[in-house]
């Protein structure tokens, strides 16, 4: 590969009395930051893992680990389903996304909408109270519905026939805090759980400790009170405000891929064309400032087909305060990412994952489009 990314998600500092004195009013809003040492990870977290349909003969018990996410075994009447493409993708999603929980999550409630942001600009808007409704994560649909228990909001997510994942977010006072239980349920009967456990603010543990006014770690000068009351755009998509200039950078493919007959120029000219029709300057073989970057990595199978992981990312640069460091430093931040996986042939592997590709372009320009309007 041309660089090694260092990915540094930022959110900008900080949240300040304004966000203390709506508190009692909405407690969710604000930006919550992840307490590992709180919080609960257990080893194994997901659905039972399914045995494939035999139409000649019955089968037998599964043994062994989870796929896709567990420990338990499922011989009972789970075994045998038969799995779509589209449930495959949202069961890996969801429960990749309750293993590897968000560092920092920004909850904007408006009483009638509730979006959720997490480091990497990723959002979803649910609307407590209102019935099933489609939300888009990471380009993959899922069926929600969300409603509120008090101050808590509980938001189930449909993975499939008889799955679901059910979140509830339960915000505390004293201390400040977010708790996030995860539940798997499986034909109504509750499965692994798990919970995080997040802090008010944009720091976790004992940083935050320091800037409630205990002293400062040596070397960490105390926050001045402007910076404490320094305010942030909490409108979802803020951060793809005035974004007009674009560049494209497309990783070299290996020799696996150009068998499969994924052509390097032929996606960038691809993307190129799709981000321009969406009304943004295009720079192609660009990685200054704002640009499209693009991954892939395939693997020939024995039978002549092609797999291929294809990830896009939206990246660009800023400088932030790091809290190892005394100084702003110049960081790299991931905007948006969406990704997939591709088999087919080799005749028409290439136009699959372009299609793929393309469809993450238009995504992206539907975020810019939306948040500069």
């Amino acid at each position: 590969m041309r660089r090694v990314f260092a990915v540094a998600a930022v959110v900008a500092a900080t949240c300040g009395h304004a966000a203390a004195q709506q508190a009692s009013s909405v407690p969710l809003n604000g930006v919550w930051t992840l307490n590992r040492a709180a919080s609960d990870f257990p080893k194994e977290i997901g659905f039972s893992l399914e045995v494939p349909v035999d139409d000649t003969q019955s089968a037998p018990p599964a043994r062994g680990r989870r796929g896709g996410g567990g420990s338990r075994s499922s011989g009972g009447p789970l075994a045998g389903r038969r799995e779509s493409y589209e449930d495959g993708q949202r069961k890996q999603l969801i429960t990749g996304e309750a293993r590897n929980p968000p560092v920092r999550l920004m909850f904007v409630d408006s009483g009638a909408a509730i979006t959720i942001t997490n480091e990497f600009g990723q959002s979803r808007t649910l609307h407590p109270g209102a019935r099933s409704e489609a939300v888009e994560i990471q380009g993959i649909v899922f069926q929600v519905t969300s409603e509120r228990e008090g101050d808590r909001l509980v938001a189930t997510y449909q993975v499939e026939q008889d799955r679901q994942v059910r979140y509830t977010y339960s915000p505390s006072a004293s201390p400040r805090r977010l708790s996030v239980q995860i539940e798997f349920v499986e034909r109504g009967a509750e499965g692994d759980k798990a919970t995080r456990v997040y802090d008010f603010g944009t720091e976790s543990g004992s940083v935050a400790a320091d800037r409630s006014g205990q002293q400062a770690p040596p070397g960490l000068a105390a926050p001045r009170a402007d910076q404490l009351r320094e305010s942030f755009d909490q409108r979802p998509g803020a951060e793809f405000r005035g974004i007009k200039d674009i560049g494209v950078l497309v990783e070299d493919l290996g020799s696996e891929a150009q068998a499969c007959g994924l052509k390097h120029d032929t996606i960038e000219d691809a993307l190129t064309r799709r981000l321009t029709m969406g009304g943004l300057n295009v720079r192609r073989n660009s990685d200054e400032d704002t640009y499209v970057y693009v991954n892939i990595i395939t693997t020939a199978m024995p039978n002549g087909g092609c797999v291929s992981r294809y990830d896009a990312f939206l990246y660009t640069h800023a400088t932030a305060k790091l809290s190892y460091h005394q100084q702003p430093v110049l960081v790299q931040v991931s905007l948006l990412h969406r990704g997939g996986i591709g088999a087919s042939g080799v005749a028409s592997h290439a136009a699959a994952v372009s299609r793929g590709l393309e469809g993450y372009a238009d995504l992206f320009v539907t975020q810019i489009r939306d948040a500069n309007k």
